[in-house]
């Protein structure tokens, strides 16, 4: 197997992130094009007015191609946290740690800019990914019914309090 680096912005990322979130999403939780063009969209502004005094944007990449992704968006850190987003894998990389290491190098950066808060929306049934916050310090605040994704799911908020 090549090696997997953890890199920044590479070209065609907004792309793959998109394609990813889209193929796995479609495939285990039948959602569709409003999810697909929500990441596209989203990502693609975020990294538009992305700062990287401020912000994060992981990628993880093998053979030259985006097979995942983390983004921190800290626009409003201050007042609400910093925001965990885009975070995925490809089938090829689930289970190999990768995640594991996305997760360190945002936790870090939170640390190193020192945020008080971090947190991220999910929804329930993403037991891997849920176990994986929990594993970094992250606590459900609030749940609720809605569809920010475009389907009605169990919507979740985890925090994680740095400070």
């Amino acid at each position: 197997m090549s090696e997997i680096r953890i890199a920044s912005y590479i070209p065609g990322a907004i792309g793959r992130v998109a394609e990813l979130h889209a193929s796995y999403y479609s495939e285990a939780w039948d959602f569709g094009l409003y999810f697909e063009a929500k990441v596209a969209s989203e990502l693609s502004q975020f990294l538009r007015r992305y700062d990287p005094a401020r912000d994060g944007f992981w990628t993880a990449v093998r053979n030259g191609r985006v097979e995942g992704s983390l983004a921190l968006d800290a626009s409003k850190a201050e007042a609400e946290g910093a925001h965990l987003r885009w975070f995925i894998l490809s089938d090829a990389l689930r289970g190999q740690g990768i995640g594991n290491r996305l997760m360190q190098e945002a936790i870090e950066l939170c640390r190193q800019r020192g945020y008080a808060r971090v947190f991220l929306w999910t929804f329930a049934g993403l037991d891997s990914a849920r176990y994986l916050y929990e594993k970094f310090g992250f606590r459900l605040a609030e749940e609720f019914e809605g569809e920010q994704w475009g389907k009605r799911v169990l919507e979740q908020r985890y925090v994680l309090v740095l400070a």
